[in-house]
């Protein structure tokens, strides 16, 4: 066991400590807060909505399970020369993404100029000379970079839950048409209860067909791994083995996802409404 998966188990036995807020503030889009409760900060959307958590002393580490679980791109896409991140949040994916996948470059897109004051204040957002930060909306900006990147994670969520942009078959297309010939794209979605289908399904199915990779997780979303074209292989035995190699320096297993991956088409059926 690495020495964060130590900490975290120790912070875990310390859960009596008071959750303090260190900010709030106000944008177009509604109430910001930074609370803090232990060596856990936490960014929320409103009042209720968290929408970050990070580790204080590793900016890099990843305490969601569906950010944990979009690492698994990192075996199809290892080292992609552009990444491309829609949703900044806290900066936690963007900065594992930066220091476990190691991109050459990678641009991360934020609707909310104050959510990127944040997390550079806050959350430790990575200064490395390969991440530039586009304050834009992802829905504008994809329209503008057809065939630029080789992996592109969608993580847009507003206070109220996901964005309406992930629900529409037209962003989904420009997500797909920004990708280079082999690109990914890494989508955390909703899923629809105990399913096992994500928010969208049958608009999905008709855009990328039943071939594409899925996983659920304990939070209730589902994580979509979609290729430019074709299939992506999915060879459990290579990826323990990939994972257990990134294992000790993220400090957590990926095994746990990659046993859960299959393809859409092998998700249960549908209930007729």
């Amino acid at each position: 066991m690495g020495w964060i998966s130590q900490l975290y188990q120790y912070l875990l036995q310390q859960g009596s400590a008071a959750e303090q807020e260190l900010e709030r503030c106000e944008d177009d889009f509604g109430s910001l807060r930074v609370t803090q409760q232990g060596e856990l900060r936490y960014l929320y959307f409103g009042e209720q909505t968290e929408q970050s958590c990070a580790l204080v002393s590793d900016p890099a580490w990843l305490e969601y399970d569906y950010t944990r679980a979009m690492l698994l791109a990192g075996y199809w896409q290892s080292r992609a020369p552009r990444a491309l991140a829609m949703g900044l949040g806290g900066g936690t994916l963007v900065n594992a993404v930066l220091q476990h996948l190691q991109p050459q470059q990678l641009t991360a897109v934020e609707l909310r100029a104050r959510v990127v004051e944040l997390s550079r204040r806050w959350f430790g957002l990575s200064e490395d000379a390969r991440l530039e930060v586009v304050v834009d909306s992802a829905e504008s900006y994809i329209a503008t970079q057809p065939n630029s990147c080789d992996l592109l994670f969608l993580d847009l969520y507003m206070e109220g839950g996901i964005a309406r942009l992930q629900l529409q078959a037209d962003f989904f297309v420009a997500c797909q048409a920004a990708l280079r010939p082999g690109g990914l794209l890494v989508v955390n979605q909703w899923q629809l209860g105990q399913s096992g289908q994500p928010y969208a399904a049958s608009r999905l199915r008709r855009l990328f067909g039943p071939h594409y990779l899925q996983v659920e997780v304990e939070e209730g979303n589902i994580i979509l791994f979609i290729p430019q074209s074709g299939e992506l292989s999915l060879d459990r035995d290579d990826m323990r083995q990939w994972a257990d190699r990134l294992e000790p320096q993220l400090g957590y297993s990926l095994r746990p996802y990659i046993e859960m991956l299959r393809r859409a088409g092998e998700a249960p059926a549908l209930a007729a409404s």
